[in-house]
Protein backbone atom coordinates (compact mmCIF):
# COMPACT_ATOMS: atom_id res chain seq x y z
CA UNK A 1 0.00 0.00 0.00
CA UNK A 2 3.01 2.59 0.68
CA UNK A 3 4.48 1.67 -2.84
CA UNK A 4 0.65 2.45 -4.38
CA UNK A 5 0.40 5.64 -2.26
CA UNK A 6 3.74 6.75 -3.26
CA UNK A 7 2.62 6.09 -6.90
CA UNK A 8 -0.56 8.26 -6.70
CA UNK A 9 0.71 10.87 -4.95
CA UNK A 10 3.48 11.32 -7.63
CA UNK A 11 0.56 11.34 -10.33
CA UNK A 12 -1.01 13.85 -9.00
CA UNK A 13 1.82 15.79 -8.40
CA UNK A 14 2.34 15.57 -12.07
CA UNK A 15 -1.27 15.62 -13.26
CA UNK A 16 -1.36 19.37 -11.74
CA UNK A 17 2.52 20.46 -12.81
CA UNK A 18 0.85 19.43 -16.31
CA UNK A 19 -2.21 21.78 -15.83
CA UNK A 20 -0.38 24.78 -14.67
CA UNK A 21 1.77 24.20 -17.51
CA UNK A 22 -0.18 24.22 -19.92
CA UNK A 23 -2.68 26.54 -18.85
CA UNK A 24 0.33 29.05 -19.11
CA UNK A 25 1.43 28.16 -22.83
CA UNK A 26 -2.29 28.86 -23.51
CA UNK A 27 -2.19 31.93 -21.57
CA UNK A 28 1.18 32.83 -23.98
CA UNK A 29 -1.15 31.98 -26.83
CA UNK A 30 -1.81 35.13 -29.20
CA UNK A 31 -5.32 35.69 -29.41
CA UNK A 32 -8.57 33.91 -27.62
CA UNK A 33 -11.19 32.49 -28.71
CA UNK A 34 -13.35 35.77 -28.88
CA UNK A 35 -10.45 37.11 -31.64
CA UNK A 36 -12.44 35.98 -34.20
CA UNK A 37 -15.83 36.69 -33.38
CA UNK A 38 -14.42 40.42 -33.24
CA UNK A 39 -13.15 40.47 -36.53
CA UNK A 40 -17.21 39.48 -37.51
CA UNK A 41 -18.92 42.41 -38.90
CA UNK A 42 -21.91 40.47 -38.11
CA UNK A 43 -21.39 40.29 -34.26
CA UNK A 44 -21.81 42.97 -32.23
CA UNK A 45 -19.61 44.60 -29.57
CA UNK A 46 -22.01 43.83 -26.94
CA UNK A 47 -22.86 40.60 -27.68
CA UNK A 48 -18.64 40.13 -27.59
CA UNK A 49 -18.56 41.59 -24.24
CA UNK A 50 -21.44 39.32 -22.70
CA UNK A 51 -19.41 36.05 -23.77
CA UNK A 52 -16.45 37.75 -22.63
CA UNK A 53 -18.01 37.68 -19.11
CA UNK A 54 -20.00 34.60 -19.09
CA UNK A 55 -16.59 33.11 -20.34
CA UNK A 56 -14.54 34.66 -17.45
CA UNK A 57 -12.39 35.66 -19.81
CA UNK A 58 -12.00 39.54 -18.89
CA UNK A 59 -10.63 37.76 -15.46
CA UNK A 60 -6.96 37.86 -14.49
CA UNK A 61 -5.48 34.34 -15.53
CA UNK A 62 -4.99 33.33 -11.99
CA UNK A 63 -8.83 33.69 -11.09
CA UNK A 64 -9.39 31.58 -14.17
CA UNK A 65 -6.94 28.81 -13.28
CA UNK A 66 -8.34 28.73 -9.70
CA UNK A 67 -11.76 28.52 -11.20
CA UNK A 68 -10.49 25.55 -13.22
CA UNK A 69 -9.12 24.04 -9.99
CA UNK A 70 -12.81 24.40 -8.87
CA UNK A 71 -14.60 22.48 -11.14
CA UNK A 72 -11.68 20.31 -11.56
CA UNK A 73 -13.12 19.54 -7.74
CA UNK A 74 -17.26 19.79 -9.24
CA UNK A 75 -15.74 16.77 -11.97
CA UNK A 76 -16.67 19.11 -14.32
CA UNK A 77 -12.99 20.49 -15.75
CA UNK A 78 -14.85 23.53 -16.91
CA UNK A 79 -17.16 24.47 -19.77
CA UNK A 80 -16.57 24.41 -23.32
CA UNK A 81 -16.39 28.06 -24.95
CA UNK A 82 -18.06 26.25 -27.85
CA UNK A 83 -20.71 24.21 -26.98
CA UNK A 84 -21.02 25.53 -23.55
CA UNK A 85 -20.61 21.76 -22.15
CA UNK A 86 -18.86 20.33 -19.23
CA UNK A 87 -15.51 19.60 -20.37
CA UNK A 88 -14.95 16.16 -18.72
CA UNK A 89 -18.34 14.52 -20.49
CA UNK A 90 -16.89 15.59 -23.57
CA UNK A 91 -13.32 14.59 -22.81
CA UNK A 92 -14.23 11.46 -21.41
CA UNK A 93 -16.18 10.04 -24.68
CA UNK A 94 -13.09 10.60 -26.69
CA UNK A 95 -10.25 9.35 -24.28
CA UNK A 96 -12.87 5.98 -23.97
CA UNK A 97 -12.56 5.79 -28.02
CA UNK A 98 -8.82 6.81 -27.48
CA UNK A 99 -8.26 3.60 -24.74
CA UNK A 100 -10.25 1.27 -26.68
CA UNK A 101 -8.38 1.40 -29.65
CA UNK A 102 -4.74 2.20 -28.15
CA UNK A 103 -5.84 -1.28 -25.71
CA UNK A 104 -6.50 -2.94 -28.44
CA UNK A 105 -3.46 -2.11 -30.53
CA UNK A 106 -1.64 -2.55 -27.54
CA UNK A 107 -2.52 -6.43 -27.04
CA UNK A 108 -1.90 -7.28 -30.45
CA UNK A 109 1.46 -5.69 -30.53
CA UNK A 110 2.75 -7.53 -27.91
CA UNK A 111 0.91 -10.41 -29.16
CA UNK A 112 3.11 -10.51 -32.37
CA UNK A 113 6.63 -8.67 -30.99
CA UNK A 114 6.61 -11.06 -27.69
CA UNK A 115 6.81 -14.71 -29.42
CA UNK A 116 8.42 -13.45 -32.65
CA UNK A 117 11.22 -11.88 -30.46
CA UNK A 118 11.82 -14.73 -28.79
CA UNK A 119 11.89 -17.02 -31.61
CA UNK A 120 14.55 -14.76 -33.32
CA UNK A 121 16.76 -14.26 -30.55
CA UNK A 122 17.11 -18.43 -30.04
CA UNK A 123 16.89 -18.62 -33.97
CA UNK A 124 19.36 -15.12 -34.84
CA UNK A 125 20.55 -17.05 -37.89
CA UNK A 126 17.53 -18.75 -39.58
CA UNK A 127 16.13 -16.68 -42.50
CA UNK A 128 13.08 -15.85 -40.91
CA UNK A 129 14.72 -14.17 -38.40
CA UNK A 130 16.84 -12.58 -40.51
CA UNK A 131 14.08 -11.67 -42.57
CA UNK A 132 12.13 -9.89 -39.62
CA UNK A 133 15.30 -7.83 -38.41
CA UNK A 134 14.82 -5.84 -42.04
CA UNK A 135 11.46 -5.36 -42.17
CA UNK A 136 11.77 -4.14 -38.33
CA UNK A 137 14.31 -1.78 -39.87
CA UNK A 138 12.26 -0.43 -42.78
CA UNK A 139 8.49 -0.06 -40.65
CA UNK A 140 11.01 1.59 -38.51
CA UNK A 141 12.38 4.32 -41.57
CA UNK A 142 8.84 5.13 -42.15
CA UNK A 143 7.42 7.97 -40.85
CA UNK A 144 3.67 7.53 -38.80
CA UNK A 145 2.16 9.96 -40.94
CA UNK A 146 3.26 7.78 -44.16
CA UNK A 147 2.01 5.01 -43.08
CA UNK A 148 -1.22 5.90 -41.82
CA UNK A 149 -1.41 7.62 -45.21
CA UNK A 150 -0.82 4.32 -46.94
CA UNK A 151 -3.66 2.50 -45.35
CA UNK A 152 -6.19 5.76 -45.48
CA UNK A 153 -5.08 5.57 -49.45
CA UNK A 154 -5.51 1.84 -49.77
CA UNK A 155 -8.88 1.69 -48.13
CA UNK A 156 -10.14 4.77 -50.61
CA UNK A 157 -9.06 3.13 -53.19
CA UNK A 158 -10.54 -0.72 -52.94
CA UNK A 159 -13.30 0.25 -50.89
CA UNK A 160 -12.81 -2.47 -48.26
CA UNK A 161 -12.90 -0.26 -45.51
CA UNK A 162 -14.51 2.72 -44.00
CA UNK A 163 -12.22 5.98 -44.03
CA UNK A 164 -13.71 7.45 -40.93
CA UNK A 165 -15.35 7.02 -38.02
CA UNK A 166 -15.46 4.57 -35.33
CA UNK A 167 -19.27 3.28 -36.81
CA UNK A 168 -21.74 3.15 -39.01
CA UNK A 169 -24.92 4.77 -39.23
CA UNK A 170 -27.01 2.02 -39.13
CA UNK A 171 -24.76 0.21 -35.66
CA UNK A 172 -28.03 0.73 -33.88
CA UNK A 173 -30.34 -0.94 -35.80
CA UNK A 174 -27.96 -4.30 -35.71
CA UNK A 175 -27.90 -6.91 -33.77
CA UNK A 176 -24.92 -7.52 -31.10
CA UNK A 177 -22.68 -9.56 -33.35
CA UNK A 178 -23.68 -7.17 -36.18
CA UNK A 179 -22.63 -4.45 -33.75
CA UNK A 180 -19.16 -6.09 -33.26
CA UNK A 181 -18.69 -6.83 -36.89
CA UNK A 182 -18.71 -3.20 -37.89
CA UNK A 183 -16.62 -1.88 -34.78
CA UNK A 184 -14.32 -4.24 -36.18
CA UNK A 185 -14.68 -3.51 -39.84
CA UNK A 186 -14.03 0.29 -38.68
CA UNK A 187 -11.64 -0.25 -36.16
CA UNK A 188 -8.93 -2.67 -38.71
CA UNK A 189 -6.96 -0.35 -40.59
CA UNK A 190 -6.36 2.53 -37.27
CA UNK A 191 -5.72 -0.77 -35.22
CA UNK A 192 -3.36 -2.39 -38.30
CA UNK A 193 -1.65 1.37 -38.30
CA UNK A 194 -0.90 1.47 -34.54
CA UNK A 195 0.43 -2.28 -34.66
CA UNK A 196 3.02 -1.59 -37.73
CA UNK A 197 4.12 1.44 -35.80
CA UNK A 198 4.36 -0.11 -32.36
CA UNK A 199 5.55 -3.63 -33.42
CA UNK A 200 9.20 -3.01 -34.81
CA UNK A 201 10.56 -1.10 -31.50
CA UNK A 202 8.80 -3.73 -29.60
CA UNK A 203 10.29 -6.52 -31.49
CA UNK A 204 13.64 -5.39 -31.77
CA UNK A 205 13.53 -4.82 -27.62
CA UNK A 206 12.07 -8.63 -26.97
CA UNK A 207 14.88 -10.23 -29.33
CA UNK A 208 17.71 -7.55 -27.54
CA UNK A 209 16.90 -8.81 -23.75
CA UNK A 210 16.08 -12.52 -24.67
CA UNK A 211 19.60 -12.72 -26.77
CA UNK A 212 21.37 -11.43 -23.74
CA UNK A 213 19.29 -13.70 -21.36
CA UNK A 214 20.36 -16.73 -23.49
CA UNK A 215 24.12 -16.31 -23.47
CA UNK A 216 24.03 -15.91 -19.82
CA UNK A 217 25.86 -18.29 -17.64
CA UNK A 218 23.17 -19.55 -15.96
CA UNK A 219 21.45 -20.64 -19.07
CA UNK A 220 23.83 -22.04 -20.49
CA UNK A 221 24.02 -24.02 -17.76
CA UNK A 222 20.39 -24.94 -17.83
CA UNK A 223 20.95 -25.97 -21.64
CA UNK A 224 24.13 -28.04 -20.79
CA UNK A 225 21.46 -30.25 -18.29
CA UNK A 226 19.95 -31.01 -21.26
CA UNK A 227 16.30 -29.17 -20.40
CA UNK A 228 14.16 -29.41 -23.55
CA UNK A 229 14.35 -25.40 -25.42
CA UNK A 230 10.58 -25.13 -24.67
CA UNK A 231 10.91 -25.76 -20.84
CA UNK A 232 14.23 -23.74 -20.96
CA UNK A 233 12.52 -20.68 -22.42
CA UNK A 234 9.14 -19.97 -20.08
CA UNK A 235 10.89 -21.64 -17.36
CA UNK A 236 14.30 -19.93 -17.18
CA UNK A 237 14.56 -17.36 -19.58
CA UNK A 238 10.95 -15.68 -19.50
CA UNK A 239 11.08 -14.95 -15.64
CA UNK A 240 14.80 -13.45 -16.32
CA UNK A 241 14.02 -11.08 -19.12
CA UNK A 242 11.04 -10.12 -17.21
CA UNK A 243 11.63 -6.88 -15.99
CA UNK A 244 13.18 -5.37 -18.76
CA UNK A 245 10.12 -6.29 -20.71
CA UNK A 246 7.70 -4.92 -18.53
CA UNK A 247 9.58 -1.77 -18.29
CA UNK A 248 9.40 -1.68 -21.97
CA UNK A 249 5.35 -1.80 -20.86
CA UNK A 250 4.71 1.58 -19.38
CA UNK A 251 7.23 2.80 -22.64
CA UNK A 252 5.55 0.80 -25.07
CA UNK A 253 1.82 3.01 -23.82
CA UNK A 254 3.58 5.95 -24.15
CA UNK A 255 4.53 5.65 -27.43
CA UNK A 256 1.34 4.06 -28.81
CA UNK A 257 -0.28 6.89 -27.06
CA UNK A 258 1.47 9.97 -29.04
CA UNK A 259 1.18 7.63 -32.14
CA UNK A 260 -2.58 6.74 -31.75
CA UNK A 261 -3.24 10.90 -31.53
CA UNK A 262 -1.84 11.07 -34.96
CA UNK A 263 -3.29 8.35 -36.43
CA UNK A 264 -6.86 9.26 -35.29
CA UNK A 265 -6.67 12.58 -37.31
CA UNK A 266 -5.38 11.01 -40.06
CA UNK A 267 -8.30 8.46 -40.08
CA UNK A 268 -10.80 10.61 -38.23
CA UNK A 269 -11.11 8.29 -35.45
CA UNK A 270 -13.30 10.05 -32.48
CA UNK A 271 -10.72 10.08 -29.86
CA UNK A 272 -8.65 12.48 -28.07
CA UNK A 273 -6.25 13.35 -31.21
CA UNK A 274 -9.22 15.19 -33.18
CA UNK A 275 -10.85 16.79 -30.50
CA UNK A 276 -7.77 17.95 -29.22
CA UNK A 277 -6.97 19.69 -32.87
CA UNK A 278 -10.44 21.30 -33.46
CA UNK A 279 -9.58 22.76 -29.70
CA UNK A 280 -6.57 24.13 -30.56
CA UNK A 281 -7.93 26.00 -34.08
CA UNK A 282 -10.93 26.85 -32.09
CA UNK A 283 -8.81 28.15 -29.02
CA UNK A 284 -11.32 26.70 -26.85
CA UNK A 285 -8.97 26.41 -23.94
CA UNK A 286 -11.01 24.03 -21.09
CA UNK A 287 -11.04 21.61 -24.20
CA UNK A 288 -7.33 21.80 -24.96
CA UNK A 289 -6.76 21.48 -21.20
CA UNK A 290 -8.80 18.42 -20.57
CA UNK A 291 -7.59 16.75 -23.59
CA UNK A 292 -4.06 17.17 -22.20
CA UNK A 293 -5.02 16.20 -18.61
CA UNK A 294 -6.69 13.25 -20.02
CA UNK A 295 -3.81 11.82 -22.16
CA UNK A 296 -1.15 12.43 -19.30
CA UNK A 297 -3.85 10.45 -16.90
CA UNK A 298 -3.76 7.55 -19.39
CA UNK A 299 0.28 7.43 -19.56
CA UNK A 300 0.11 7.32 -15.74
CA UNK A 301 -2.27 4.77 -15.70
CA UNK A 302 0.09 2.78 -17.92
CA UNK A 303 3.12 3.33 -15.55
CA UNK A 304 1.04 2.89 -12.66
CA UNK A 305 0.35 -0.97 -14.18
CA UNK A 306 4.09 -1.21 -15.13
CA UNK A 307 5.69 -0.15 -11.78
CA UNK A 308 3.21 -2.72 -10.13
CA UNK A 309 3.98 -5.46 -11.78
CA UNK A 310 7.88 -5.01 -11.80
CA UNK A 311 6.39 -4.66 -7.95
CA UNK A 312 4.71 -8.18 -8.23
CA UNK A 313 7.70 -9.80 -10.02
CA UNK A 314 10.84 -8.59 -8.63
CA UNK A 315 11.35 -8.81 -4.85
CA UNK A 316 14.47 -6.52 -4.85
CA UNK A 317 11.97 -3.97 -5.81
CA UNK A 318 9.70 -5.19 -2.56
CA UNK A 319 12.38 -4.81 -0.20
CA UNK A 320 13.44 -1.84 -1.63
CA UNK A 321 10.02 0.14 -0.86
CA UNK A 322 10.15 -1.04 2.96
Amino acid sequence: MRFLLRRLLHGAALLLGVSLLTFLLIELAPGDYLSRLRLDPEVSAETVELMNERLALDRSPAARYLYWVGSLARLELGYSYRTGEPVLGVVATAARNTLLLGGLATLLAWAVALPLGIWAAHRRRHWGAVLSRGASSVLLAVPDVLLALALLLFALRTGWFPTGGMVSLEFERASALGKLADFAHHAFLPTLALVLVSVPTLFRHVQASFAEVLRSPFLRAVRGAGIPVRRRILRYALPAAANPLISLLGLSIASLLSASLLIEVIMTWPGIGPLMLNAVLEQDAYVVLGGIMASTALLLVGNLVADLLLYLVDPRIRQESR
